[in-house]
């Protein structure tokens, strides 16, 4: 488990009470608002606001009046209308919301959606040709189109008309279509410039169906607008959060079969909807179609009015995203026994892997999760033959792009932007571009930036945690981009009880203070990567939740990151200040010489232990961290200082070599053959006469 720095904020508490006492808010809900800088009535009733009264004026958008125009031109005289959508959740909902609209009002219309595996994002020419030739005149791009400038111009030539809608930042010449709807457009002076793909279409129909239709479009569009949003990762504030806000509570009761469907075979159809929910329950489900090479059988899910037809496919996403996942998990395999033996967290600040035959829809998963994982840079590619196809994940701080551009001599082609990127490879310039990638990244990541963080509201104390007042944080939902779910930390816990879960890939935890004993759930860490152990003294930063189970609720700790506490720290601080001073040839009391000497059976439990462990000849591990779990597992007290004579014993041995940086131990075994002879160690020598010493001065 990789450290991790946290920001905890320090929120006022007289500010707290004003929005208590003049707003009604619970002391939690005030606290987190305060830590955000909503420290007043006024700017708390802004932040939270979402009223309908909030969305702006859909003709503010650039291009509106024109795009409308050209669309109910063409309804009006039965031309064929092609929406050009994307394959994941934001371009299949933006593609699915246009046309039930345009198929409300009577339009001759078809969709299309490029293939993630074989054409890639965007328009192309061989689509927009087959379209022409499939009788269409009008082109509605959704969630795409921006960029398009040679496509948009080849469309024209070939008697295509073009209405881009897209949310995508613009270069600085635009491309030749009738109109272009896009917020992020230089010369926009919308209000707000966040909205998703499927919010500009939405925006687009809002602006179609006139002021005496626009209810209607809110309450038949709005959940499918919110799913979108939510799975684009978008800012979920002004204009986002009143979508999000009324399209979660419409899809709670969606009338639409595709969404209703998708959440049966999913499991969640009697749980709350959320936009966790959403992100990590649906979304991916419907992403796995367009990964996969299936984004029609997503687009046709939340198409068709048929229930039995939506069960069928709502069965086939759900099938197709364990495929995904097998695939996924099948790439990380072969990904992580690379690194076990490869990877150098001291000197590596980049991870460069590739492989062939790898999955294209699915390595930007695997390369956040390697990301995640390792706290560093991530790029995957996929070979084909003599050619590769990459995906990037980046960490803040280190612009993907800039390092792929520093590269590019060794690359096809690469896209992207600061944080995900991709690119074309040919296989025999690999090697010299990880060497560059790699170089470069060293020199632009210090040891800073790869250490993640834990933002922290506020911290509390077990008085403050009651059913009552999780319920009351609902009030700041919806939880995304802009306004995370809260994280609170508390101090001095003991941990009574760790248990593995899901075959050890996660862990469910006891902590206890003040008399109050919690549940915490630690997900993505088994036990072998735990930091602490049972009986430490921790600090946790987590997320508060009500958990239902048989009829029951009862209050869960979903933790953020778990550290030894102060008072946990300053003991392993002593005892590699004992350990400095006998290194050092300082004087040693008894006391801390007998600390410090390990005998035979705390040289056998570390030496198992490390053995045990080490792949590919190498362990890092926290320094603390290994001590108390050697502790722990032998029922010995191996404290820190005697660890560490212990390892120079093995050294000394020539059975392994060590450093220590960062708060991290570095163990590499060296080939031995024969048995090492430890009792000749010098250090336990050393040790030993330090001990006969202390002892003939006391009887003097």
């Amino acid at each position: 488990m990789k450290t991790k720095k946290w920001n905890i904020a320090w929120p006022d508490i007289n500010a707290i009470r004003k929005l208590t006492n003049q707003c009604g808010y619970a002391p939690l809900t005030a606290a987190v608002l305060c830590a955000r800088g909503m420290d007043t009535p006024e700017k708390a009733a802004g932040f939270l606001s979402h009223d309908l009264s909030g969305l702006h004026d859909p003709f503010l958008l650039p291009d509106m009046q024109a795009a409308v125009h050209v669309i109910t031109e063409a309804i009006g005289a039965g031309e064929h209308i092609a929406v050009f959508g994307d394959y994941d959740v934001d371009g299949i909902t933006s593609t699915c919301v246009l046309m039930r609209y345009l198929k409300s009002r009577g339009a001759v219309c078809s969709y299309y959606i490029p293939d993630r595996l074989t054409e890639g994002y965007g328009l192309n020419k061989a689509a927009l040709l087959k379209l022409r030739q499939q009788g269409v005149s009008l082109v509605v791009t959704v969630d795409s189109g921006i960029t398009a400038t040679e496509e948009i111009a080849y469309a024209r030539e070939i008697g295509l008309k073009i209405v881009v809608t897209d949310h995508h930042e613009c270069k600085d010449a635009l491309p030749d279509a009738l109109a272009i709807v896009n917020p992020k457009r230089a010369d926009s002076h919308y209000p707000f410039k966040d909205l998703a793909g499927v919010g500009v279409v939405f925006k687009l129909i809002c602006a179609m169906a006139g002021a005496e239709g626009w209810q209607d479009v809110l309450t038949e569009y709005l959940d499918l607008v919110a799913v979108g949003t939510i799975a684009d990762v978008m800012l979920l504030q002004g204009e986002n959060r009143i979508i999000v806000t009324y399209g979660l509570a419409l899809l709670q009761q969606t009338e639409n079969p595709g969404l209703r469907m998708l959440m049966r075979e999913a499991g969640v159809e009697d749980r709350r909807v959320t936009s966790s929910l959403v992100s990590f329950t649906l979304a991916p489900r419907i992403n796995a179609a367009g990964r996969m090479g299936c984004a029609d059988q997503a687009a046709e899910l939340f198409l068709t009015d048929s229930p039995s037809r939506a069960q069928e496919i709502a069965v086939m996403l759900c099938c197709q995203n364990k495929e995904r996942q097998n695939a996924e998990n099948a790439i990380l395999k072969q990904a992580f026994d690379v690194l076990q033996k490869e990877y150098d967290p001291q000197e590596d600040r980049m991870i460069v892997l590739w492989g062939d035959n790898w999955h294209h829809g699915v390595i930007g998963i695997v390369s956040s999760r390697i990301s995640d994982r390792y706290g560093c840079p991530t790029v995957l590619i996929s070979l084909d033959g003599d050619v590769g196809k990459g995906s990037g994940r980046s960490v803040n701080g280190f612009n993907l792009f800039e390092a792929l551009e520093h590269s590019s001599a060794f690359l096809e082609k690469f896209g992207g932007h600061a944080l995900a990127a991709g690119l074309t490879i040919t296989r025999e310039n690999l090697p010299a571009f990880k060497e560059s990638i790699c170089a470069y990244a060293k020199e632009n990541i210090s040891e800073e930036d790869l250490m993640p963080v834990v933002n922290v509201d506020c911290l509390i104390s077990p008085d403050d945690i009651s059913l009552e007042a999780i319920r009351e944080l609902a009030v700041l939902e919806p939880y995304g981009m802009g306004n995370r779910e809260p994280i609170f930390a508390m101090r001095e816990l003991t941990v009574e009880d760790i248990t593995p879960i899901s075959s050890d890939r996660h862990l469910k935890m006891s902590l206890i203070k003040g008399g109050r004993r919690f549940t915490a759930m630690l997900f993505g860490t088994g036990s072998g990567g735990c930091p602490v152990v049972q009986g430490d003294m921790v600090d946790a930063a987590f997320s508060l939740e009500i958990n239902h189970f048989r009829g029951r609720q009862n209050i869960q700790l979903m933790l953020k990151d778990i550290r030894l506490s102060d008072c946990e720290l300053e003991k392993d601080h002593y005892f590699l200040s004992c350990y400095s001073n006998f290194i050092n040839g300082q004087e040693l009391t008894d006391s801390q010489v007998n600390m410090l000497y390990p005998d035979r059976a705390d040289l056998v439990a570390v030496w198992r232990h490390i053995i045990s462990r080490a792949q590919g000849g190498k362990l890092t591990a926290p320094y603390n961290t290994l001590s108390r779990r050697i502790s722990y597992e032998s029922r010995r007290m191996i404290n820190i200082g005697k660890l560490f004579v212990c390892l120079d014993v093995f050294s000394e041995s020539c059975l392994l070599s060590y450093h220590f940086k960062n708060g991290l131990l570095h163990i590499r075994m060296r080939p031995f053959k024969g048995k090492a002879d430890i009792t000749k160690s010098v250090v336990l020598a050393t040790l030993r006469h330090r001990k006969q010493q202390n002892a003939s001065d006391q009887a003097i």
